[in-house]
């Protein structure tokens, strides 16, 4: 990776209050908290500058302190994941901002070096990752899916089915998207400085904010898909994945 990249910062928001799967960050999945998983696999990866967990829970505090995983405090009245990374940005400068999910318990280290690997080119502000979609999550309004265009730009996500195979063609080659991150810090403070866009509250997808407003966000092609966990049927395929991985 070049080091025209500079400071890369990851951070982890963890908020305990989650409404569908209660205290979900600290949940054990195969002999360990969720967000212990999450930051080890962050921390593995050499090319990430500086690990931290921001929350807005004294719980989630004292267990990463427990455990010696820098963490920080933000408001409790951030309202996503990105509004956190902001809130550690006016504090630990960076030039570049990764937002990793607390409740992606799946991921390894090899999935942040195509993400910042999209930096190499000074057209990129933000970029995040995509799968090829399994079968069973192509109408799964849950898998989030992703258009990009030829030059790997995003052009819409949706919860809905899309591209829409109108003539049933068989077509199979939906993506979908795994929430992660990065972002260059001028791209951080002008996604902070937007009011949400009416197209991000009807799919409740934050990401839509950037595309309304004429910001690109750039995908790249992640090696493994993820479970973001949500729900306990999550929590249990996640488990069952990282038991296997022990044995």
């Amino acid at each position: 990776m070049p080091a025209e990249l500079g400071r890369v910062l990851a951070v982890i928001p963890a908020r305990l209050g989650s409404t569908r799967l209660p205290r979900k960050v600290l949940r054990e999945i195969a002999g360990e908290p969720m967000l212990a998983w999450v930051y080890r696999a962050a921390r593995a990866c050499p090319l990430l500058d500086q690990v931290l967990i921001a929350t807005d829970s004294e719980e989630v505090l004292d267990f990463a302190h427990s455990r010696s995983f820098p963490a920080v405090f933000t408001p409790a009245d951030c309202a996503s994941g990105t509004d956190r990374v902001h809130a550690v940005a006016q504090s630990i400068p960076a030039d570049i901002y990764l937002n990793i999910q607390g409740d992606e318990p799946l991921l390894t280290p090899e999935h942040f070096p195509p993400l910042l690997r999209l930096f190499e080119r000074p057209e990129v502000q933000v970029g995040t990752l995509a799968v090829r979609c399994a079968a069973q999550d192509v109408a799964n309004p849950n898998a989030v899916k992703v258009v990009t265009a030829a030059d790997d730009r995003a052009l819409y996500f949706s919860r809905a089915t899309i591209p829409y195979d109108r003539d049933a063609s068989g077509f199979a080659g939906y993506r979908k998207h795994l929430g992660i991150y990065a972002y260059r810090r001028a791209a951080l403070e002008r996604f902070a400085a937007l009011p949400p866009s009416w197209i991000e509250q009807v799919e409740r997808l934050e990401q839509l904010r950037l595309l309304d407003n004429g910001i690109d966000i750039y995908v790249a092609a992640a090696p493994s898909d993820t479970i973001g966990v949500d729900t306990e049927e999550d929590l249990r395929a996640a488990e069952a994945i990282l038991t296997a991985r022990r044995e």
